[in-house]
């Protein structure tokens, strides 16, 4: 019997169609609602997965043929590793097929920020014109702090140095790095306190769990901006609203969350200096055809040449 394959929340068009054409597979997705991914469970031998699928203990007793899960990204946070270990069901990620399209998004919430472009054009469409309104900084010998100096943080760093800022990063794992203008902070305060513009870039751990909390962010100086396009979960949102409600910092960009999707009735979406976006950091064309094509040759090599690539463990 050939394993069945469960494309879960989406692929690009051509690389779905590459994995339909592997005669070992029986295919379902390339997007399914929840329902139907339920009634495929019982079924399905490996996953393929993006951010709106959690791999939990109970999709685990539901997928008892279940042998692997492909991670079509880099984080990991939406999959219970030490459950699938203790199932001995392997995972895999797609390292490095996200990278630039997530720190070009950090770029652009950065700019929207700065420039109020998001506000400014729904100003515009409204009838208005603003201009006053809507005067905003440069990045031109603006001090930044990265905090993660992995693959995203370094491409972030690269992708704004022709804005000629001065770079600080921390990184407990990373002692110095290649970019000339580039130095390594002390300490997590350091960058909070010195910084006007602050990237984060770490992955969702235990130990980056809320680690951005009031501690840090009363840190920040009054004009200074924060950036999130890394994952949610690694600020305290409860602080972070009251750190832009009371105005004390310029503004933030974030497009990952606690919670996704944002709830409705979130006050994150009442703030006026806080632009959002719906976890868009992977959302690019590119950055598709790269995971796709990456899922695809994984779910080949492990299926058809017992050869696991990627491999994640707990």
């Amino acid at each position: 019997m050939k394993p069945l394959i469960v494309v879960c929340d989406g692929m690009d068009k051509e690389e779905y169609n590459r994995l339909l054409g592997v005669s070992q597979f029986e295919v379902r997705g390339p997007k399914l609602s929840q329902e139907e991914i339920t009634q495929l469970l019982p079924n399905a031998a490996g996953l393929i997965i993006r951010s709106a699928t959690n791999i939990t203990v109970e999709t685990l007793e539901k997928a008892q043929k279940l042998k692997y899960v492909i991670r079509a990204g880099e984080g990991t946070d939406n999959i219970d590793l030490k459950a699938c270990q203790t199932k001995g069901v392997k995972v895999s990620n797609t390292p490095g097929a996200n990278n630039n399209s997530a720190a070009e998004h950090a770029v652009a919430l950065l700019m929207t920020v700065l420039r109020h472009t998001a506000a400014a054009d729904k100003s515009m469409k409204e009838g208005k014109w603003e201009k006053s309104k809507y005067t905003g900084v440069e990045l031109l010998n603006k001090k930044v702090g990265v905090v993660g100096f992995g693959r995203i943080g370094q491409i972030f760093a690269k992708r704004i140095g022709g804005f000629e800022p001065e770079i600080l990063f921390y990184d407990p794992f990373i002692e110095k790095t290649d970019l000339i203008y580039a130095n390594k902070a002390e300490s997590l305060e350091q960058i909070f306190s010195e910084c006007e513009i602050i990237s984060l870039h770490t992955p969702l751990t235990e130990s980056t769990k809320g680690f951005v909390n009031s501690k840090l962010l009363n840190l920040m100086q009054p004009n200074s901006i924060l950036i999130n396009a890394s994952r949610g979960g690694i600020v305290n949102e409860d602080d972070l609203y009251s750190l832009l409600s009371e105005g004390k910092i310029r503004g933030a960009g974030f497009d990952v969350f606690n919670s996704e999707p944002l709830e409705k009735e979130s006050k994150l979406s009442s703030l006026s200096n806080l632009v959002l976006t719906p976890h868009l950091g992977a959302s690019t064309e590119e950055a598709q055809i790269r995971v796709g094509a990456m899922a695809v040759q994984q779910m080949q090599e492990f299926f058809i040449n017992n050869n696991l690539l990627n491999e994640v463990k707990a």
